[in-house]
């Protein structure tokens, strides 16, 4: 059973817990931790006593040891870019995972890399590069922490070619939630009904209770992945920090195309982009890297950053395709021939002709998430933002009832985001308390809408505390509580993540 002794109690036992550390870095200083209450879901209320920046596994590894002797929360701390407020404590210890921030190697024969959960995005993105490796999970922020990219099994722009962040994932080196250190290599050890054992280093053995929910047929981060016959190794990404404090990762690459088209292309018509969208996910086999889609309101927000915006666009396609062994003409005039068939022209088609064009188009499809961002800030409301997929036989249906309710609803939004994976971002921009109540209410019909068409609620940016509410939606009540069940079983004291994927009070 979880602890559940008085704050005061708590106090007491964090004196004693810090006593024992007198080498680790601590910080209590309110100015220097406040930074690690906040994230870009701007979720308000967060603190803690104290956060803990541990060295290495070692010194983790004795720390949680004590945590889980004395039955202290610890919220893991990434690098601050998630959305559903995860890294976010509320009360216990903060755990900065900042020093675990070396590249161990990269390594082109294994076409991988090592690398610790401190190390961002950008970073291993740039060490693999200069090796003629790419790391494609790529998601948007290039200051998240590759431990919280695993963590939420997060994806990008181009999981429309190369999937999402699980499959890339090789080895993990984790910390337990007793401290003990575990390292688990994919092919290694498989779950099933017949057989959810895991062995322990110590010896010790735990029986895994496989939840029966059944996980939706898309693109998902939505809770604990479970099928049978699965890879251990997927059990623990996509967890959000309630079953382990994940230290290390091995990351599989792919060699870097050797050169990339890049194309805006707008449209007077938000409908021409749609089905334009439609066409090019028949592509996905002839090397399309990336599809996105940016509606009117989005399209708005791109005038602000680049006046060549054409200036009658109702909405804009982004994408790109991998050019290795291809013909530029007769890629182009495949293109040309596409976009005419969808009601656009060359006249408003941007096309990067060279790498220094192409990332001027990559930041300005990345300006529109942080426009959001800064918008959601000022206004000093919660975000309200879904990460819903669907089938792509469902996905105009979807998109169609996102039109329908905000003709009904005139608020404030922005929708933009992976087409190509039938999954768009759906942010709500509240400005005033009554419409955040509009905003929860339209949020919720979303997340019903698109779980009756076989989707999910979160495709790539996990549950945190946010979306937690939704998850019975998408797997009943009984599903949730299997998934309790089964953080209990590999955190009895329940100190990790209180509050991600699901509500704390299940695990009393």
């Amino acid at each position: 059973m979880r602890n559940t002794a008085k704050p005061v109690f708590y106090a007491f036992k964090y004196r004693m817990l810090y006593g024992i550390f007198n080498d680790m870095v601590i910080k209590s200083d309110i100015d220097a931790i406040r930074n690690y209450f906040e994230d870009s879901s701007n979720l308000k209320g967060g603190h803690a006593d104290k956060v803990v920046v541990p060295e290495d596994a070692e010194e983790l590894s004795s720390f949680i040891q004590t945590a889980a002797a004395e039955g202290a929360p610890v919220t893991v701390s990434g690098g601050g870019t998630g959305t559903t407020g995860s890294r976010i404590p509320f009360g216990g210890v903060a755990l900065s995972m900042e020093k675990f921030n070396d590249i161990r190697e990269v390594s082109v024969d294994g076409m991988s890399a090592i690398a610790g959960a401190g190390v961002f995005v950008d970073a291993l993105k740039s060490a693999a590069e200069a090796m003629g490796l790419f790391y494609v999970s790529h998601p948007t922020e290039g200051s998240a922490m590759i431990g919280g990219t695993v963590a939420t099994n997060a994806s990008g722009a181009r999981s429309f070619r190369y999937g999402p962040t699980r499959k890339y994932v090789k080895r993990l080196k984790m910390v337990m939630a007793d401290g003990e250190i575990f390292e688990i290599t994919r092919g290694e050890k498989f779950l099933s009904k017949n057989d959810s054992y895991i062995s322990f280093p110590s010896g010790r053995s735990v029986k895994i209770p496989m939840p029966s929910y059944v996980m939706p047929a898309v693109k998902n981060s939505a809770g604990y992945y479970i099928t049978d016959g699965m890879d251990l190794i997927d059990l623990f990404i996509g967890q959000e920090g309630t079953l382990s404090v994940i230290t290390e990762v091995e990351m599989g690459l792919v060699k870097k195309p050797a050169a990339v088209l890049s194309c805006f292309v707008f449209f007077k018509k938000e409908e021409d982009a749609w089905f334009f969208s439609e066409e090019i996910k028949k592509r996905r086999n002839m090397g399309v890297m990336s599809v996105e889609y940016f509606d009117m309101n989005a399209v708005r927000m791109l005038m602000a950053k680049n006046s060549n915006v054409p200036r009658d666009s109702e909405a804009a396609i982004f994408f790109e395709q991998d050019m290795d062994e291809l013909k530029i003409e007769s890629v182009l005039s495949g293109w040309e021939a596409a976009i005419s068939r969808h009601s656009s022209s060359l006249d408003d088609t941007w096309v990067a002709m060279n790498e220094k064009e192409a990332q001027a188009f990559t930041a300005l499809r990345y300006a529109i998430p942080e426009t959001i961002n800064d918008i959601i800030r000022r206004s000093g409301f919660k975000k309200f933002s879904t990460d819903i997929a669907v089938p792509d036989d469902n996905f105009l249906k979807m998109l169609k009832f996102y039109r329908k309710i905000f003709r009904r609803e005139r608020i404030g939004h922005v929708i933009f985001g992976h087409i190509g994976e039938s999954h768009l971002h759906v942010n709500i921009l509240p400005t005033s308390p009554e419409e955040v109540r509009v905003a929860e209410k339209l949020a919720a019909e979303f997340v019903k809408k698109g779980v009756s068409l076989g989707g999910t609620i979160s495709a790539e940016h996990g549950v945190g505390k946010l979306k937690h509410r939704y998850l019975e939606t998408m797997y009943g009540r009984r599903g949730v509580l299997e998934m309790a069940r089964l953080k209990k079983t590999l955190d009895p004291k329940c100190i990790l993540g209180l509050d991600n994927i699901f509500d704390k009070e299940l695990l009393v």
